[in-house]
């Protein structure tokens, strides 16, 4: 970004912080819904600028964590076939499914390639006629257009050696369901910005009149995101709820009209399963049947069921808000980014993984 220092200028981030402090009465509990936004205000240190009466908790904003171990599963089923190349972002090759990740699978044979576009993958299937290439799609609606534009692109083409095995989740409806889950805390939400590049934020009102509390789509650098407390906290204070737009640089009310087109077009909304929520109505994007020649599930089958994991981790809580990663009593001691537990220690936007990074605590 060309003009990037104004957004990360100390007395700027100082000055929304005065404001905060000084317009706070009573406790409140604010929670951004994006990995990036949580990376950022523990890498800046925003939520150790705020009055002890403002709680930051981080949602499940992170695509790779809230991927099911069912879906890795599969992934792992599909690579291990002798015909079948999976393609994956590097996140995702670590990540836990039942009883192993994608890595070991690879270490074990199977052609797995970290690629960092569909693109890239659908380039693969057409200078690799012989192999059925895989994408294992993942992420919200950020990325969903860009898989979208892949699929479409290999029906144009003829690409069918292509397909996708999509982990492709909407954010409001998880919104909704930390809403309505029992000892919900939340009081006020960060929206992920470039989700609403794509999509607007007209979806969010119905949800900020439901629940009647107040949503503030938000950018990703320091002085975004204390902004974008600074206007939750004005609103909790006044008793307002609505849906604010701070990242208004980027983001308007309708979108991108081309990109939510064209994911009409590919996509279609199903019932989801969350690693950590469990499942969510009407919360996951699966390829419409004009497309189902490019879907990996179908097309080839996949029947795997991924079993209950045991493991001490409780990224689950963590995703909800009910916990924060230094809560954990493995955090630090059997779970680090070289030896994860859970996803939200793996992935480059895990909540787990940011405090590890920047917060020097270590049990």
């Amino acid at each position: 970004m060309k003009f990037i220092d104004e957004y990360r200028d100390p007395k700027s981030v100082t000055l929304y912080a005065d404001v905060i402090s000084k317009a706070t009465t009573r406790p409140w509990s604010i929670m951004e819904i994006c990995g990036g936004q949580t990376h950022a205000i523990v890498r800046s240190g925003i939520d150790q600028l705020l009055p002890p009466s403002i709680t930051l908790l981080h949602g499940p904003g992170c695509p790779v964590c809230v991927t099911p171990a069912e879906s890795i599963d599969k992934a792992i089923a599909l690579a291990s076939r002798d015909d079948i190349t999976l393609c994956s972002f590097g996140d995702m090759i670590r990540v836990p499914g039942s009883t192993q990740d994608i890595a070991s699978a690879k270490a074990l044979g199977a052609d797995v390639r970290m690629v960092y576009s569909p693109m890239d993958a659908l380039e693969i299937a057409a200078t690799n006629p012989d192999r059925k290439v895989v994408f294992f799609a993942i992420g919200f609606e950020t990325t969903a257009p860009g898989n979208a534009a892949a699929v479409a692109e290999a029906k144009r083409c003829g690409i069918r050696n292509f397909s996708l095995l999509t982990s492709q989740f909407l954010v409001p409806p998880a919104i909704e369901a930390i809403l309505s889950s029992e000892g919900c805390t939340v009081q006020a939400f960060l929206a992920a910005g470039h989700v609403c590049t794509i999509m607007g934020y007209d979806e969010y009102e119905p949800i900020a009149q439901r629940y009647r509390i107040p949503i503030v789509v938000t950018g990703f650098e320091p002085l975004d995101i204390i902004q974008g407390i600074a206007m939750a906290v004005l609103q909790l204070e006044q008793g307002t709820t609505t849906v604010e737009n701070q990242y208004v640089r980027a983001v308007r009310r309708e979108g991108n009209p081309s990109a939510k087109a064209l994911l009409k077009e590919v996509f279609e909304a199903a019932d989801g399963l969350w690693r950590g929520l469990g499942v969510i109505p009407a919360s996951r994007l699966r390829l419409r049947d004009e497309y189902a020649a490019f879907d990996a599930e179908r097309k080839f089958d996949v029947k795997t069921v991924a079993a209950e994991s045991h493991s001490p981790c409780v990224s689950g809580e963590i995703l909800k808000g009910r916990l924060k990663p230094s809560d954990c009593p493995e955090f630090g001691i059997h779970c680090s980014p070289e030896h994860p537990l859970g996803a939200t220690m793996v992935s480059s936007e895990g909540a787990c993984a940011a405090y590890y990074r920047y917060r020097a605590v270590r049990k």
